[in-house]
């Protein structure tokens, strides 16, 4: 698989080389496999967003 943005990239790199300086809330991603981490980790930065749209915000906002 390849990260969606560039701030999941980073956090899965970070998961992947110092998984004791994750926040609480990306608990979840210590219990990857290194592979998929690596994986992950390793997708080019080029041509993606810096943060994936959606969620609460983008669905707030078409509400207006």
């Amino acid at each position: 698989m390849s990260a969606v943005s560039t701030a999941q990239r980073q956090a899965m790199a970070i998961a992947e080389h110092h998984p004791e300086k994750l926040y609480g809330r990306n608990r979840v991603l210590r219990k990857m496999k290194y592979g998929d981490l690596h994986d992950f980790a390793s997708t080019s930065e080029k041509g993606l967003p810096k943060h994936k749209g959606g969620g609460l915000r983008a669905a707030y906002r078409k509400g207006k």
